[in-house]
Formats: C-alpha cells, sequence, structure tokens
C-alpha cells in the first residue's frame, strides 16, 4: 500500500499483564475496560478512507466493510460498538460487517472511530508476541474460508455468520497476545513442547480460565448478535452450525504447517460427516478450498 498518510497518534507505552487474573469474572473486567488494538494495515487503510471522506463524501459501507472485514480486532469493534448503540429490546442485530456499517452509517463510523491504536506498535518490543498474532490472525483466515466453503455446501442461509463466528472465534486469544504476551507465549511453549497436552488444560493452568469461556462471555458482555454467540458456542458442538464452526477451526489449527498432521484424519472424517459425503471427496473438496487461499 504505497503513499499511506502517517497515523496521527502513537501508542503510549504499554504495561502488560505479567500474572494470571483470579478468575473469569476478574479477566471480563480487565477486558471490559481494556482497547482492542487493530492491524496496522487497516488503520492505514482507515485514514485514507477518512481523507476521501472528508474531501469528497464518497466513502460508502462496501469500500469501508473491505477494509475492516480482513482485521478481526476491528470486526469485533465495529460490531461492539452498534450492538451498545442497539435497544436492549430490538428484534434486530447486525450480523455482518456491512449491516453494522449501514445501520451506524459512514460520518458516525469516522467520528466514533478515530485513528487507531495498532498491535503492530503495542508489540513492537515483543517480536516473538508479535508473530503470535500474525500466525494467529492467519489461522483465522484459514478459518473463515473453510467455514464458509463447509456452509455453502450445506447451503446453510447463515453462511455469512457461520464464516465471521469461525473468523471471530480465536479473539480472545488475540486479545491476549496483545495484552498478556508473556503468559500467551507460556501456553504456546507448553503446547509446542507437548502437543498432546489439551489447549483447554494448558490455559487453566496458565491463566485460570479457559480462552473458550472468556470469548463467550466478552461475546454476551458485548451485546454481539445473538446467531453469531449461538454458533460461536462449542459447547453445543451438535447442532450444525455450530460444528460448521468448530471444524472449519480445529482444520485450520492442525493445518497450519502442512496437511501431515496426525489429526488430519479425524477432522475429514468429521467433516465428511458433516458434508454428507465420502471421506474422500470430503479431502478434495477441503484441499481445493485451500488452494483458493
Amino acid at each position: 500500500m504505497a503513499n499511506l498518510p502517517q497515523l496521527a497518534v502513537k501508542a503510549a507505552p504499554h504495561a502488560y499483564l505479567t500474572e494470571p487474573l483470579s478468575g473469569l469474572a476478574a479477566w471480563l473486567c480487565y477486558f471490559r475496560g481494556a482497547d482492542i488494538p487493530v492491524l496496522a494495515e487497516t488503520a492505514q487503510a482507515l485514514e485514507v478512507l477518512r481523507a476521501q471522506e472528508d474531501e469528497r463524501d464518497d466513502v460508502d459501507a462496501g469500500s469501508l466493510s473491505a477494509v475492516i472485514e480482513n482485521d478481526p480486532l476491528m470486526t469485533l469493534k465495529l460490531l461492539a460498538h452498534v450492538a451498545a448503540k442497539r435497544k436492549p429490546d430490538a428484534a434486530t442485530s447486525t450480523e455482518t460487517v456491512t449491516s453494522a456499517l449501514l445501520m451506524l452509517g459512514i460520518p458516525p463510523f469516522f467520528n466514533h472511530f478515530g485513528p487507531q491504536p495498532t498491535a503492530e506498535e503495542r508489540l513492537q518490543e515483543q517480536p516473538l508476541a508479535l508473530d503470535g498474532l500474525r500466525d494467529l490472525l492467519k489461522r483465522a483466515e484459514r478459518a473463515r474460508l473453510f467455514a464458509l466453503g463447509f456452509a455453502v455446501h450445506r447451503a446453510d442461509l447463515d453462511a455469512a455468520a457461520i464464516q465471521l463466528a469461525a473468523f471471530l472465534h480465536d479473539f480472545a486469544e488475540m486479545l491476549l497476545w496483545c495484552h498478556a504476551p508473556a503468559l500467551a507465549l507460556q501456553i504456546q511453549d507448553a503446547q509446542r513442547a507437548d502437543s498432546t497436552l489439551r489447549s483447554a488444560d494448558i490455559q487453566r493452568s496458565v491463566l485460570n480460565i479457559e480462552l473458550d469461556d472468556l470469548r463467550q462471555a466478552l461475546m454476551k458482555e458485548w451485546r454481539l448478535p445473538e446467531l453469531l454467540v449461538h454458533i460461536s458456542d462449542g459447547k453445543h458442538p451438535d447442532h450444525p452450525s455450530v460444528r460448521n464452526v468448530l471444524l472449519a477451526v480445529r482444520l485450520a489449527r492442525h493445518t497450519m504447517l502442512g496437511w501431515d498432521n496426525a489429526a488430519v484424519p479425524d477432522d475429514i472424517a468429521d467433516i465428511a460427516a458433516l458434508l454428507n459425503a465420502a471421506p474422500r471427496i470430503a479431502l478434495a473438496f477441503v484441499h481445493k478450498i485451500d488452494q483458493s487461499e
């Protein structure tokens, strides 16, 4: 992206969490007031669009969506902001970035969201944590593509929400990398030292919580769309949409470094059952999705 303007603000020195909090209520309280940094590319692109809006008033929801929907952290900020403005008894909710922008309006978006703090600024002295966050963001994009492919194959009417749920599935871990990089690295090191350990067990040992529980609590706290909250809840894996999300996230995690992970055959068997297809057909299908990235 050439000739981008310099952002107007620099991130202030940040005090990271270095010790685990006492439990879910404490973590929820912390993130209730914590800022959410976005990707530097997103922050820069938003400033380009802000300048266009100021000069010509010709920025639309489509051009803004194209920037926001590729950044799970900015997507999260937008959905939470729009949800906070919605009346508690409102019958409808925004389940996509575009619908959220249409509800909010373009000038109000720029009025509320000034120049954004970035993850790169926050973690500039934490290169290993920044690498961990970037890996997680790549995995989120893979999960989104798999989830959409599965949902379209199943002709699921909630395909847009399903791909969004997969994309945002690990946002609590993303926030952990940004706010408590030492703890996130401790979890990563434990997983690499013993791949047989369950992620949830390591998280409880290091953080006193499971990140899945924190994700669901934050989604409810921020009043994100009910459908999005429901299909993100891995404690109900029998629901087809939930299973769609979980299998997409699983496959993305197991294939980040290639397709020779020992867990992949089990993933393919479960995906075949979800798609009502033979395992060889399911395997060819997910390879086709992977090659389309």
